[in-house]
């Protein structure tokens, strides 16, 4: 839910910013399939009858389909602000593989949201003593946020680099490009 909340912080910001929605459209995004597949699966595997039906397939799917999302996202690095992403999609991806394909949640981070630790499985778990402790799901979203969550600085990261992706997107001129513009201001001068 954190990123969802980025997007939408993004969205509102390059609205305010003079950004137009429409220019979203020309943004490119290479191997879009894999990513939004990627991301489905996950949503489809932490429904509880898949999640009885794969058992102990469970983490191994979940660290294949972050996998196939990050190499589908860093196949985009040139985008402004996806670097941002990446980096916070690989510091996930090396708590979940550090910790046996589960994202340590902080039971602190869990108590204060006022849940408690997933019973079946799910993209968290709490862990007594977590591999890389300072990369897992240690914060808390305030409990007043709807749908408040626990996460982690690789989504903070995400997050970061989703708003930037939307918000530069948002405000760039389809028409500009760096070829014209750096023509326009160096040309004449370069020929004289």
């Amino acid at each position: 839910m954190f990123i969802l909340y980025a997007l939408l912080i993004a969205l509102i910001v390059g609205i305010l910013a003079g950004g137009r929605l429409a220019r979203l459209g020309a943004l490119s995004i290479r191997w879009s399939w894999v990513i939004a597949g990627g991301l489905a699966a996950q949503l489809v595997l932490f429904s509880d009858p898949v999640t009885r039906i794969v058992g102990h397939a469970g983490p191994v799917i979940y660290v294949a389909t972050t996998g196939c999302v990050l190499l589908a996202v860093l196949a985009n690095r040139r985008i402004v602000g996806i670097p941002l992403v990446v980096a916070g999609a690989a510091a996930n991806m090396a708590a979940i593989i550090a910790n046996g394909g589960f994202m340590p949640a902080s039971a602190a981070a869990l108590a204060a949201l006022g849940k408690a630790a997933p019973t079946t499985y799910s993209n968290s778990a709490v862990v007594a003593s977590p591999a890389l402790w300072p990369l897992t799901d240690i914060f808390a979203m305030p409990r007043w946020v709807p749908f408040a969550n626990v996460f982690s600085i690789g989504d903070v990261l995400i997050g970061l680099g989703v708003a930037t992706v939307i918000i530069v997107a948002m405000r760039r001129d389809p028409d500009a490009t760096v070829g014209t513009s750096l023509g326009s201001s160096i040309g004449p001068a370069a020929e004289g």
